[in-house]
């Protein structure tokens, strides 16, 4: 079985609150009569009342639509968002919202609504075993980050709630550029609808949501003249070159996939002799792959006998893979093969969006795994939260099915190609870094805060630096912070907490007093 990034991105992210019911819901009406007989948006209103961080917030939570509307004024789009806004506002407060969405494309916001950032939480395991079955604790998310930030959760069209609206189809916003587009459409309709144009903005994504907030930041920087404060990056995707490693002869994915593989086969005890210092060891993996594979696998074939067997010999070192399986890859190891491969004798598969976890595959002899162990062990858990949430506190109670995964068609309509149909287009890899890096040469007071898993074998963290200190990227405008779990790094719990007061500090930082 073929598996990309796509593929494997499911697509791919609260203290006490206390409801006291819901305030106003408008039903969905009946949609049968005419195109343009859209009824009005649907919205959930609840009051609530909470500990974070250690500050009582009272807030409003709106689950509800917005909708986007075409050149001749009719709606076209209903966005579906989860929107927590402050109500208990000191004299003079402003207060930065910040827009979420997961990545995919194709995935609703639940991972990170429900995984760390939302005021209530899924808890699953921190150490890499299954969620098994119902029911799952949903508890309060007593560190996120209410204190210092509005938070907008948004489901781009095809995922949750979100749908095309009259004559216009889910296609028109299923690409790249369209997409990108419709988010920030979406944020200026927000913003306006809910008189917020002189707050701090921010921007929080992951896996191609980051691929999509990079997109979206030039649009908002040029086009639509409103600036951030700053990005967030959970699982950075921007250059795809980086994380394609089913790609043949793709020398770029053989070395920025070797430091994951390295962290992965460190975690599972299958280096030899293994270093007490995980950061030390990763710091190793990083110098051989730039300064010894890289070269080597350059030359191919004009390669000396002699770099050849040492450069074997470090890979069958850092990847725990045996001397005979590096000779017969020709000392290009496929990053997702490696997934299947480490624990061969075992026949166990290692996690893709999470390499701590595993799984027993039926199939023992395919090269490729078939599914990934991380999202098997936990999505039952964080949809079933979700659903659970949105009844018990949210009091939705709506007859639209709640897409995630995606509309099944979503997947095949997708557009990367970035020309218009009928212009000449040569294929190429998937690559946003150059819209962010012209948002920050128009805004040299926007930073990024990168958040990258060890464990992740999807969004390998070297690939970050590797995307991120190229493309005109000016360096002391990128924060780069690590974590000991995988692509959602928060099922993880130190580094959940930690990716909080990391995100926390850097939203303060970024606002100007």
């Amino acid at each position: 079985m073929k598996i990309t990034v796509h593929q494997m991105i499911i697509v791919v992210f609260c203290t006490l609150i206390i409801g006291q019911g819901a305030i106003a819901v408008e039903p969905e009406k009946d949609k049968t009569k005419k195109e343009d007989a859209i009824p009005k948006p649907t919205r959930f209103v609840t009051k609530h009342k909470a500990r974070f961080n250690g500050q009582m917030i009272e807030y409003t939570a709106t689950a509800g639509e917005t909708y986007l509307r075409d050149k001749k004024g009719k709606p076209k789009a209903s966005i579906f968002t989860f929107a927590y806004t402050k109500i208990n506002l000191a004299e003079g407060e402003v207060r930065p919202v910040t827009f979420l969405w997961n990545g995919g494309p194709g995935s609703a916001s639940t991972w990170l609504h429900m995984g760390t950032f939302g005021p209530k939480r899924v808890s699953v395991p921190s150490n890499a075993k299954p969620a098994g079955p119902p029911p799952y604790p949903v508890i309060d998310a007593k560190k996120t980050i209410l204190d210092v930030t509005d938070l907008v959760f948004i489901d781009p069209v095809g995922t949750g709630f979100s749908r095309a609206l009259g004559e216009h189809k889910g296609k028109e916003f299923w690409g790249l550029n369209e997409d990108a587009r419709s988010m920030a459409e979406f944020i200026r309709t927000w913003v306006t609808q809910n008189g917020r144009w002189n707050s701090p903005r921010f921007l929080l994504g992951e896996s191609y949501g980051t691929t999509r907030a990079a997109a979206v930041s030039k649009l908002l920087e040029g086009e639509f003249m409103m600036s951030l404060n700053g990005i967030v990056f959970v699982s950075q995707a921007l250059d795809y070159q980086g994380s394609s490693p089913y790609v043949n002869d793709n020398l770029i994915a053989y070395v920025t996939y070797l430091p994951t593989m390295a962290a992965a086969a460190w975690y599972h005890n299958k280096v030899s002799p293994r270093p007490e210092n995980l950061d030390d060891f990763l710091r190793e993996a990083r110098t051989f792959a730039t300064d010894e594979l890289l070269p080597a696998l350059f030359k191919g074939t004009a390669l000396d006998d002699e770099t050849h067997d040492r450069i074997r010999d470090r890979l069958v070192y850092f990847t725990g893979l045996s001397p005979t399986y590096i000779e017969r890859a020709n000392l290009r190891i496929n990053g997702f093969r490696f997934a299947k491969e480490l624990f061969r004798n075992e026949g166990l598969a290692v996690g893709l969006l999470d390499a701590r976890y595993t799984t027993d595959e039926i199939d023992d002899l395919s090269a490729d795994i078939d599914g990934d162990a991380s999202s098997i062990a936990i999505s039952s858990a964080f949809k079933s939260a979700l659903m659970a949430y949105m009844h018990d506190d949210l009091k939705v109670d709506w007859e639209r099915v709640y897409l995630a995964p995606a509309d099944d068609e979503l997947n095949g309509e997708w557009r990367f190609r970035n020309v218009p149909d009928g212009e000449a287009y040569e294929p190429m890899y998937v690559n946003t870094a150059g819209d962010l890096s012209v948002a920050l040469r128009h805004n040299p007071s926007l930073k990024v805060l990168v958040a990258a898993g060890y464990y992740d074998l999807v969004t390998p963290f070297f690939d970050a630096e590797y995307t991120l200190n190229r493309h005109g990227i000016k360096a002391d405008q990128i924060i780069y912070k690590y974590f000991g779990g995988g692509h959602m790094m928060y099922v993880n719990e130190p580094s959940r907490a930690q990716l909080l007061e990391d995100t926390r500090a850097f939203i303060a930082g970024q606002v100007v007093k």
